[in-house]
Formats: structure tokens, sequence, C-alpha cells
């Protein structure tokens, strides 16, 4: 179903996914944290990246570089001098919007004058700050506003280390950060980011190959996250809205509730940034095939998913709302390997009984799985709790347990319940949660 971004906003914040940032003090505007929840599912779904793209890979290697990098890199990349969003401030009020996404024509959105917006003019995005004492020139830096510039920049190290030959990818997830004019949407478009991308080096004469290949890899990752992929289109970007890098760039878009907004995006960034680096730094680049002796700059196909904006197309996919018994059931069908909490253990009542074997099995479920134990309010309250969050199992402990050893256990998605011994009962949740 097609949910709201109010009601799904409500759910991250009362449920524990997403706050807002620095909320005691009137809040960041656009600033926004992870909870309990949140936190967990943003680790499962990097790390489930990370499994596909990387480890699981004979051709993938990864890095953790720094968010500060030397100056001259983004001389070298371009960002300095290209990095820009068309900028015009409302002459009355003040307040500023990207030129390329309002009405010039409207009235000003904040004080409703029209007429009143200045000429487009660049406005670079980078993040500036300063190192050292002196908040000068000669000290300026900046963060990020990518994670794929260290990876070209320590190409040829890897490339030692490594002894990889190429077609082989270099691969990063972290935080990029970018001083975006108009952030919004919820955790759509922020400042401080979460990047997954990688850069594969390829053979100039196989790019459009290894272009097709990845934008496949795509659109499997896309539905092994649980996205729903009839909501998932390709943008074919013209030359004029393309990056500066980019000879052919392909974005995945999604229908979020706000509209047909970019998700992912795949870009043939040919030899530019290698070419660039090794002219600024003086670095030699050039990869020599150990077969044929070639020489050459090899040319990148690079695939950039934000981590953010697959954890919100995640919870727009998951959620549903469904009429049980004539009462409102949310719930979240979240692919069990991305579920922040895998089982709920669940007392049928507070007597000690009860909880002097629920405790324990909640402990040493813990150690496998993400568990969660919750003994207050009815049965059916603490399972519609769950099914809001995604469990995919809940483990009723009750008085036949006293006598038979087994539990109950509720399957999220068809809420069917089935009597599990509890010496069986980590061999079912293993396979089952596989």
């Amino acid at each position: 179903m097609n949910v709201s971004m109010d009601t799904l906003v409500t759910l991250c914040k009362t449920r524990g996914f997403v706050f807002p940032g620095s909320d005691i003090y009137g809040g960041l505007a656009n600033s926004w944290d992870y909870g309990p929840l949140g936190v967990e599912l943003k680790n499962n779904i990097k790390q489930a990246w990370w499994k596909k793209f990387v480890t699981s890979r004979l051709d993938m290697v990864g890095i953790d570089a720094a968010l500060l990098m030397n100056p001259k890199v983004w001389e070298a990349s371009g960002h300095l001098a290209t990095f820009t969003d068309p900028l015009v401030e409302c002459k009355t009020c003040h307040e500023r919007y990207r030129a390329d996404q309002i009405d010039l024509t409207a009235a000003c959105a904040k004080c409703g004058n029209k007429g009143t917006f200045t000429e487009p003019a660049a406005f670079n995005m980078m993040m500036k700050t300063w190192l050292g004492p002196k908040e000068d020139a000669t000290a300026t830096a900046y963060f990020r506003p990518e994670t794929a510039q260290a990876m070209f920049v320590d190409f040829a190290q890897v490339l030692t280390a490594t002894r990889k030959r190429v077609p082989f990818g270099i691969a990063q997830a972290g935080k990029a950060f970018r001083n975006e004019i108009t952030p919004g949407n919820f955790i759509f478009r922020q400042r401080e980011f979460d990047l997954m991308e990688f850069e594969y080096f390829i053979h100039p004469n196989d790019w459009e190959k290894s272009f097709e290949y990845w934008l496949a890899q795509m659109h499997e990752w896309i539905k092994e996250c649980g996205i729903d992929a009839s909501r998932v289109h390709e943008l074919e970007v013209s030359a004029e809205d393309r990056a500066h890098y980019s000879k052919r760039t392909v974005d995945l878009e999604f229908d979020y509730p706000f509209g047909k907004k970019e998700l992912y995006g795949l870009a043939y960034r040919t030899d530019f940034d290698l070419k660039n680096h090794a002219e600024h730094s003086g670095a030699k680049l050039e990869y020599t095939d150990p077969i044929t002796n070639e020489k050459y700059l090899p040319h990148v196909i690079e695939p950039a998913m934000g981590l953010d904006r697959t954890f919100l197309a995640v919870l727009l996919s998951a959620y549903e709302e469904q009429d049980v018994d004539g009462e409102k059931r949310v719930v979240l069908h979240l692919p069990k390997h991305l579920a922040p909490t895998k089982v709920a253990v669940l007392p049928l009542s507070k007597k000690e009984e009860l909880s002097s074997v629920a405790q324990p099995l909640a402990e040493k479920l813990a150690k496998l799985f993400r568990t969660e134990y919750d003994e207050t309010q009815s049965i059916g309250k603490r399972y519609r709790r769950q099914d809001e969050i995604g469990t995919p199992f809940c483990v009723t402990v009750d008085f036949e347990t006293l006598t038979d050893n087994a539990v109950t256990v509720r399957e999220r998605d068809s809420m069917k319940q089935e009597r599990v011994p509890i010496a069986e009962l980590e061999a079912y949740l293993r396979k089952n949660l596989e």
C-alpha cells in the first residue's frame, strides 16, 4: 500500500527508527538521528550490501577512507569548479531555493510575495571546514561530498597491496556531506548522509557490457532488499543533466509519496578521475596487463547507492495496514535478514513461573539473534507492537510450557502459530530466518 510520509515519519519517531536531531533544543533543520531500531535496520542494510557486492565476490575489495582529504583532490576531481546547484534568494524574506526545483514566476513559499527572486547563481555544495587554529584560505578543507575520490586516489596502493587484475572493484560505505540548499522530505535529502558505492575498473573496450551487468545487479539488490520493484523506474539521464565526469548515467527512480525521485545512480565515469589525478599529482596510475603488457588507464563503472534512501524505500515498501477482526493491524513486511529485531520472547503473563523460563530463554536467544523481551500489556497488543516494527517471529511462553517444555512461535506475515519444543527452537529459528 502507499503510505503517507506523515504516517511513516510518526511510526519512525514513536517506534524508535528515526528521531529529529537535537530535538530537546528545538532541533536542527533536516537533521535526523537513527534510533534503537533504526540503527539496527541501517546496519543490516549496509552489511547485506557489503556481503553481496564485496565479501561474496573475488573481484572486489573494500576501503574505509578519511572524511577529510587534501583540498587538491577536489581541484583535480572538478568538484571545486563544477559541484554546484543553481541558487536563488527571495529579496523580501531572504529565503533561499534551488532554482531548478521551483517556479521562479510563482510566489515565494515563505513570504508569499511574487517576482522577488534574484537571478540564479552557482552555489558550491562542498561543506567547508578548517584544519588547525587559523581559519583562513591556507587552512581550508572540505568534508567529502562523495566516497568515490578516495577509491581513485588509493587505486595504485590497492593494486599493489592486493595484486588484483582488471576488471576489479574498490568499494566503500560511509558518510558524505553536501551543503544542500533545500534539504527535506524526511531522510531523502540531507546534508549529512551515508553512501554505499564502488568503482569498478575495466578495460575501456568493455564498458558497455560492464554497465549492463551492474545495472542488472542493482535491480537484483533492490529485490533482495524487499523494495517494491513495481515502484522502481529507469531514467536515462541526458547529456546536459549528467555529472561532469559521466559519459552515461542511468538513475533508478522510486515512487515516493512526494513523487518519483532518484533512489540510485549508475554512471560510466570513463577514465576521467584517474586521468585527472595522474595529471594533478604526478602519480603513475596506469595499469599494466600482466598477460599482454598493454598499458592503459582503466575506465570506471560506478554503482552509487544511498543508504538513507535505501532505508526509506525499504520502509515504504514494507508498510501495510490490514483489517484483522475489525481492528487495524500495522505490519512491516521487512525481509527477515534486514529486520531490526529477529525474535521477540513474550511470556503470556508477568507471573514469576513464566518469566523464570522466558527471561533465560530470551538471554540465550540474544546471543544468536537480535532479541527483544516484552511482558507488558496483553499478548495481543504485544503481537501488534512486534508486527509494527517488522519482527519476523514471536515466541510465547505460556503455562503449557511448564509441562511440555515447548513454546508457541508466531510468524509475522501469516500470523500462523506453531508449537515448537524449546530444545528445537534454535534450529527452527535458524532455518526460518535464513
